[in-house]
């Protein structure tokens, strides 16, 4: 009798998933998922995160019992619990989705030595395979954004695949967790798993992706898909995404190419996983150290309200617009002029959708020490604030001492009187942005045109 492992990891859905679909050919399937301690009690595995997977998980779990399965969840080092279920069910293959991070290719070389065949799907967290593409000239992986999506957009990809319609599953212990807890998670956080993922995926490709295109860059308007925390966790297939959005209009067009990003990023962490810690491209930073600046970034308290807001954001929700992200990012370390670690950090600490390598090498991509071809661009957040919400709305949601603050002076509180400032409650500006420029071209060994 042939028994096999669907081993889950990034890919925790039934419909579109290369590892549960070949696994559910044998006679006897186990779905597998571990709560592997390396993960669990690393800083990664923050509170946001593990209440998202408590839902994903349960709500996997009766995907399968609909189909006569159910999910089978043990705790451990992940190798050692693959070689438990391997040897009391006489597994002969396992399977498991292709990742990208040092610690993913270390998990697979460990399930190398378990006795079973191992199968490594490639196309189950990628919508292409990292490193499959490589530049014309030489080189592991493209370093620059648009050859790499140029040839990404010529590939076949795989077709979508169908749920299986009924499973056995042998008796096997190992029981849903009820709750993981890590801690106070953000008050407005999303509900996870596949279930509530394809709704919204549904919703998307039906009334908002059409739009993508003219509206993703504005701030109260919210008109993004929300779907990264599903993307991360594989609640929704990348490959079935791409599938629906389609190419019919500007705005799918427009999408496709930000989950090519997520691609890209992918290749790049793939070849260099040193990246998620080290300067991918070096630019001799001696990064300022000031924990009061980091602290008044961190708790939206920098006395620049889009900034402030967006950090707010990340705070109530575990989430953060694209937008957002760059104009935090750019006022940490360009700006304030901090090491950019720390903010990927903090990111790590509240982001639900913290994916490795798409927040280190966005994060590099900001500071100018990554992909940029214009590494030393600053993302000046009064010019931000007056393109990508001219009249406020984004900043007086997520700011409430400035909900009554004419439009027009939303954005720059200090302009009030003194008697009205005094009233808000609201810090003034913790650095003047014309210093700060200075300051950073002197960094960097620029001469500032004035």
């Amino acid at each position: 009798m042939r028994t096999s492992i669907a081993l889950f990891t990034r890919d925790l859905r039934v419909h579109d998933n290369p590892v549960l679909h070949a696994a559910s050919t044998a006679d006897r399937c186990v779905p597998l998922f571990v709560l592997d301690d390396a993960i669990v009690s690393s800083s990664f595995f923050n509170a946001n995160r593990a209440a998202f997977l408590t839902d994903c998980l349960a709500d996997l779990d009766a995907a399968l019992r609909d189909r006569g399965g159910r999910l089978v969840v043990r705790r451990g080092k992940l190798a050692d619990e693959v070689a438990k279920v391997v040897r009391e069910l006489d597994v002969t293959e396992v399977h498991v989705a292709a990742d990208v991070s040092r610690y993913a290719r270390r998990r697979e070389e460990a399930l190398r030595e378990l006795g079973a065949d191992l199968h490594v799907h490639d196309a189950s967290i990628n919508a292409v395979p990292p490193l499959s593409l490589t530049p014309s000239g030489g080189g592991d992986h493209f370093a620059i954004f648009t050859p790499y999506f140029r040839k990404w957009e010529t590939v076949q990809r795989r077709g979508v695949l169908r749920a299986p319609a009924k499973l056995t599953v042998p008796d096997l212990a190992g029981d849903l967790p009820k709750r993981l807890h890590r801690g106070t998670t953000s008050p407005d956080l999303a509900e996870g798993g596949e279930t509530a993922g394809r709704k919204l995926m549904t919703s998307w490709v039906r009334s908002g992706v059409d739009d993508y295109a003219e509206v993703h860059d504005a701030l109260a308007d919210d008109a993004t898909s929300r779907l990264s925390p599903h993307l991360h966790f594989g609640t929704v297939s990348v490959t079935e995404l791409l599938d629906r959005v389609g190419t019919g209009s500007e705005g799918a067009r427009a999408y496709t190419r930000q989950l090519a990003w997520r691609d890209f990023h992918h290749q790049v962490l793939a070849a260099k996983p040193d990246s998620a810690t080290k300067d991918y491209r070096t630019r001799d930073d001696r990064w300022r150290r000031s924990d009061r600046d980091f602290e008044a970034w961190r708790d939206g308290r920098t006395g620049y309200p889009i900034v402030d807001a967006a950090m707010r954001q990340l705070a109530r929700e575990g989430w953060m617009h694209n937008r957002a992200r760059l104009i935090a990012a750019s006022f940490l370390s360009k700006t304030l002029y901090l090491d950019w670690r720390r903010g990927a950090q903090h990111f790590m600490d509240l982001l639900v959708d913290c994916d490795l390598a798409n927040n280190q090498m966005n994060w590099q991509w900001v500071a100018g020490t990554g992909t940029d071809t214009r590494p030393n661009r600053v993302h000046n957040p009064l010019a931000q604030a007056a393109r990508y919400d001219a009249d406020g709305a984004y900043v007086k949601r997520y700011v409430p001492e400035l909900a009554d603050v004419d439009p027009k002076h939303v954005h720059e509180p200090w302009k009030l009187s003194e008697d009205e400032r005094d009233a808000l409650d609201y810090p003034p500006p913790i650095v003047d942005l014309s210093e700060a420029a200075d300051r950073f071209a002197a960094a960097r060994g620029l001469r500032r045109h004035r």
